[in-house]
């Protein structure tokens, strides 16, 4: 059987940390989230896969090649506009015949979950999770054991049921895409709902891992997820009075210096130098080629690759892009906070600052919780950041 896995998409609610790539291709626990789509259908014997690319589709293509390293083979197809995911499915119209698996290339699933959905034996049929905020989705009502409709991002409480973007249909749903095309809808939960009267839809219900990433404190809950499966491999060096509790991965040439503490499940990529006196607390993922100095304490948070966090740092709940830079004393606590994102606020538990890409920060910087600071930004020592900054921000 063949998979289709879309991955065209920006992900803007992601914004700054889409501002070079992909939604798709962020790194949860130092892999990009796609990684984690292609392993679980190879795993379930899926090796033919298609992926629908768009947005920075060359840091895709670049990565994933022809798949072979990955044990998969791998075609592309381009959606030239990002419309919606009925639209990128369509792409790809002309490749497709009988059944094929459908998947989202944003999101975190494991080998259960995929599996679930072929061993269910049912096509048209579609994996669905019970959710606790079902309007960020698409919701279903179920009827004997069948679909009976799909409401997407409704307002009021239909149901606690959503899909997931995890389908196996047969090419029949290509005229269904047409026909909303047509009409101006490019979702493809339109398509799907619109071929309820004509053949059933069979709900897969699994215990499997699936969490989406809409948005970037969301990033935060499937780094730790993905963490939660972490293969312990040590490498580097690691000096003495290291105290080093559950599971950490640490990887070559990195050096962990005298007196830092980790405290699992933690991972920490190759070429990173870290310490001496750094605490770092469980659900916490470091890149490549990051530096980490002296008495700081890093809790729950993603640092990607060639981040550098001066001394006596504090960083809880947050996620840095790749590179950024700061300078001693940056803090970065987490709390409960009302982040905007475009034109909403949303009430977070627990988040602390999202750091775009190439940001810089001197000596003494404090950012509030909740705060989002763009790529290329620039800030001077003793700022007090308590609002959102667009990209490429001068604060002096």
């Amino acid at each position: 059987m063949k998979a289709v896995v879309l991955a065209a998409g920006e992900g803007m609610r992601l914004r700054p940390l889409t501002a070079s790539e992909p939604k798709v291709m962020i790194p949860i626990a130092n892999r990009p989230i796609l990684e984690y789509v292609v392993d679980s259908l190879v795993k379930n014997d899926v090796h033919d896969i298609i992926m629908v690319v768009g947005y920075r589709k060359e840091r895709i293509m670049s990565h994933f090649e022809d798949g072979k390293k990955f044990g998969a083979k791998i075609e592309y197809v381009v959606q030239e506009k990002q419309l919606g995911n009925g639209h990128a499915l369509a792409c790809v119209k002309d490749r497709m015949s009988g059944d094929f698996l459908v998947l989202p290339g944003d999101n975190v699933i494991d080998r259960r979950a995929v599996g679930d959905l072929l061993r269910a034996g049912a096509c048209p049929s579609a994996l669905v999770v019970e959710s606790e905020n079902p309007s960020k989705y698409g919701v279903v009502t179920l009827e004997k054991g069948s679909i009976k409709g799909v409401y997407e991002k409704p307002t009021e409480m239909i149901s606690n049921i959503i899909l997931t973007g995890m389908y196996c249909l047969s090419d029949r749903i290509f005229q269904f895409i047409d026909q909303c095309i047509a009409m101006g809808e490019y979702g493809l939960s339109n398509a799907v709902q619109a071929s309820l009267g004509h053949e059933p839809l069979t709900p897969v219900f699994s215990d499997g891992l699936w969490i989406d990433a809409v948005y970037p404190w969301d990033l935060l809950e499937l780094n730790a997820a993905a963490l939660e499966n972490l293969p312990v491999r040590t490498a580097g060096k690691i000096e003495s009075q290291v105290v080093i509790q559950g599971p950490v991965g640490i990887g070559e040439e990195t050096v962990i210096r005298a007196g830092t503490t980790i405290y699992g499940p933690v991972l920490i990529g190759d070429g990173c130098d870290i310490g001496p006196n750094v605490t770092i607390f469980p659900s916490t993922s470091i890149g490549n080629s990051v530096t980490v100095e002296p008495y700081s304490v890093i809790k729950n948070s993603v640092l990607m690759s060639n981040c550098s966090i001066g001394a006596q740092s504090y960083l809880s709940h947050c996620v840095l892009g790749y590179g950024v830079k700061s300078q001693s004393h940056l803090m970065g606590a987490g709390a409960e906070a009302y982040v905007n994102i475009g034109d909403e606020f949303y009430k977070v538990p627990h988040i602390g600052s999202i750091m775009g890409e190439d940001t810089s920060f001197g000596t003494g910087v404090m950012i509030e919780p909740g705060t989002i600071v763009g790529a290329g930004c620039k800030i001077s020592s003793g700022s007090k950041i308590i609002r959102n900054l667009p990209n490429r921000s001068l604060v002096t």
